[in-house]
């Protein structure tokens, strides 16, 4: 019996382990870390920000996971050494036959001076609650919302934040006496989809809501409340900000990001496999030529899984990694766009893209359902 430990239980580290219980079992003990004690979809945070969900309403605990041959431990790494995949916690000690890191990224408010005391944020459960009761008392003025580094988890969410919230201070009676603009360091929303792109920054036009490609916040002055760019100041009455992502300090200590680019996980990009025997990377802190998105974590750990089983059976390597996902986009009123993008199976990227609509808002919400049932009891 060979031991699989899973830093992470995320999108990657959940289906990773749901494709090992599947197809390696009897042959594999996984072991999967989290130092959370439950499991939320990122666009979860919309529904707190702007649909009233309580954030205990959007939790699946990690208690409810019965996973054949999976075993949950709530622990919070300390330490890697990848040459002997050595795992340290706060409350044990790991060093099994494969390791596979998907912790994720983690925010960097800091890296952006003036956020932290001036700038909210709803990439974060308690940053979406703190928006959520500013927003309550927002009274009109001007709203910045702006992308403060690249790359970032979920590329629409962005522009999905400024139509919902467009749509909550619609509803509040305020909108008339706010002005909404959208800022990006990015030259357009979704590069892989030019299609895409041109229906965000048409939604975003029909809404009255500016945007300027090409630009980044350098920072914020607090006192005065204005952002800093290339191109000036501009003054706010509230300050919304995408934050800087970095990979998890534990992670870069470990030596693993020796080699990636500006400063995330190194790894092969065909198989997700570090430079280290028996070591991967999936999801977000990992260098792999695809967005931050669950979506693709979810891919890689599909390719992971069948490397895994390749080099236990001593079988041929498995397809390389094809960097595919579904990315749904919400569009305000109940409606649901999406984008289907293949980065990596053909000589260039392709992402589709497919209008709002009723029957996409459905398809999005059993999305989430299937990943539950398939993550957690199988």
């Amino acid at each position: 019996m060979r031991t699989v430990l899973i830093l992470g239980a995320g999108f990657g580290g959940l289906e990773l382990a749901a494709c090992l219980s599947e197809s390696l079992a009897g042959e594999v003990q996984v072991v999967l870390i989290d130092r959370n004690d439950a499991f939320t979809f990122g666009f979860s945070k919309m529904d707190i920000l702007f649909h009233d969900q309580a954030p205990e309403a959007v939790r699946i605990p990690y208690a409810d996971l019965t996973r054949p041959g999976v075993e949950f431990r709530r622990e919070a790494v300390t330490s890697i050494d990848p040459h002997t995949r050595r795992v340290v916690t706060d409350r044990s000690e790991y060093q099994p036959d494969i390791l596979v890191v998907a912790l994720g990224a983690d925010y960097d408010p800091a890296a952006t001076p003036g956020f932290v005391e001036d700038g909210h944020e709803y990439y974060s459960i308690d940053g979406a609650c703190r928006l959520r009761e500013r927003l309550e008392s927002f009274t009109g003025g001007t709203v910045l919302l702006a992308i403060l580094s690249v790359p970032f988890k979920c590329p629409p969410a962005p522009y999905e934040g400024a139509m919902l919230l467009h749509e909550k201070l619609t509803r509040r009676g305020v909108r008339e006496s706010t002005r909404i603009h959208v800022l990006s360091p990015m030259d357009s929303p979704i590069p892989v989809s030019a299609d895409t792109s041109s229906a965000l920054v048409d939604a975003l036009a029909d809404r009255d809501i500016a945007y300027s490609p090409g630009l980044r916040v350098h920072a914020l002055d607090p006192a005065a409340h204005v952002a800093a760019t290339r191109t000036g100041d501009l003054a706010y009455d509230l300050f919304i900000g995408i934050p800087t992502h970095r990979v998890p300090a534990v992670v870069e200590a470990s030596g693993l990001t020796e080699g990636g680019t500006d400063g995330w996980v190194a790894v092969d990009p065909r198989t997700l496999a570090t430079r280290y025997p028996g070591v991967y990377a999936i999801g977000d802190c990992a260098d792999a030529p695809v967005p931050r998105a669950g979506v693709f974590a979810e891919d890689a750990a599909r390719t992971v899984a069948a490397g895994i089983a390749a080099h236990l059976h001593g079988s041929p390597a498995p397809e390389k990694y094809r960097g595919r996902g579904t990315c749904y986009i919400e569009f305000g009123d109940g409606l649901v766009g999406k984008v289907d993008a293949d980065f990596l199976s053909g000589p260039t990227p392709v992402a589709p893209f497919f209008g709002p609509s009723v029957e996409l808002a459905r398809e999005k919400a059993e999305f989430a359902a299937t990943r539950r049932r398939r993550w957690f009891t199988g």
